[in-house]
């Protein structure tokens, strides 16, 4: 897909101001909708929602190509896309988030191997850019001494990011899934995001015993929950057309507020946010350490001069 820049509609009646046009790549959430169906407009903003099916190869496009104005995006892509300098700015938002030591799977009829076991071991991954895979190295480490470089890494996809080049312990593999890999014994487990758990992951188990119990540990250690999908703007279209950006986040923040009844109080449901927080700061913190850690960025992540640039959207 090719770039694409606002342009503004012409209006032929006289003293009227003429819109900014946005693409927008949002995914399908309940969030999301009462902007794609009108229900909440962006004011003064003609907004072209584009859809992708399936998301990923969208993210890749906005990273490669700079395909939409507004976008959604991994949180692992951004960080590396921000490495890189792709010219993108993080907007305060999250669209997806839960815990991920229910991640961690292997088939059930295999006998029981725990998380620290897997040093020396092969594990499968979509990417290893994957954002679920950058929260399960993450924890991995903190909680159990695995390194990511104890891994060999075993991989059905690229990241997102072309500049990036995987480190020497990731594979690549021509196995078309990654629950694939696990089922003709070629990796011990494999990392699935919440979406494959319910799908080719049907039936594995994870290697954490209580799941549930340690993930609400990690973020009550941390005091956020783990963002999968963020949300970046294009930085032309961010100093072009500010008043256009702010529109569209308050939009945004208002659907989000507007369908807080249908979320529940898990972590996937409170994670869904809008707006700079301690949470959101502590989110970036973690995830851009363990982010340098497993060598998917090359330097330190300054939360504060992310914060900085967009600060002017809730004044």
């Amino acid at each position: 897909m090719s770039e694409t820049h606002p342009k503004p509609e012409t209006h032929p009646k006289s003293g009227t101001h003429p819109k900014t046009s946005l693409t927008v790549l949002l995914g399908n959430h309940p969030h999301t909708r009462p902007l794609k169906d009108g229900t909440v407009p962006v004011e003064g903003v003609d907004c072209q929602y584009l859809e992708s099916s399936p998301l990923p190869p969208a993210f890749a496009r906005m990273v490669r190509e700079l395909a939409y104005d507004i976008c959604e995006m991994p949180m692992a892509t951004y960080l590396q896309a921000r490495d890189f300098g792709v010219p993108v700015t993080l907007l305060p938002v999250v669209l997806v988030g839960s815990t991920h030591h229910r991640s961690l799977t292997r088939l059930p009829e295999d006998p029981e191997i725990r998380p620290a076991d897997l040093a020396g071991r092969r594990v499968g991954v979509r990417a290893y850019g994957q954002t679920t895979g950058l929260w399960v190295r993450g924890w991995l480490q903190e909680e159990y001494g695995v390194k990511s470089s104890d891994v060999t890494w075993v991989t059905t996809e690229d990241v997102h990011v072309a500049e990036y080049v995987n480190p020497p312990n990731v594979e690549r593999s021509e196995a078309g899934r990654v629950a694939d890999l696990l089922r003709s014994h070629d990796v011990t487990a494999a990392v699935l995001g919440p979406k494959a758990i319910g799908g080719q992951g049907a039936g594995l188990v994870p290697l954490v015993a209580d799941a549930e119990n340690a993930g609400l540990a990690w973020i009550e250690r941390h005091g956020t929950i783990p963002a999968n999908h963020l949300l970046v703007v294009r930085d032309d279209v961010l100093r072009e057309s500010p008043d256009a950006v702010r529109a569209f986040y308050k939009a945004l923040k208002q659907a989000i507020a507007d369908t807080a009844g249908e979320r529940d109080d898990s972590p996937a449901g409170r994670a869904v946010t809008a707006g700079w927080s301690a949470s959101l700061t502590a989110c970036l913190e973690v995830a851009g350490r363990y982010a340098l850690e497993q060598g998917l960025i090359r330097e330190p992540v300054d939360v504060a001069a992310i914060a900085e640039k967009t600060a002017f959207l809730d004044k």
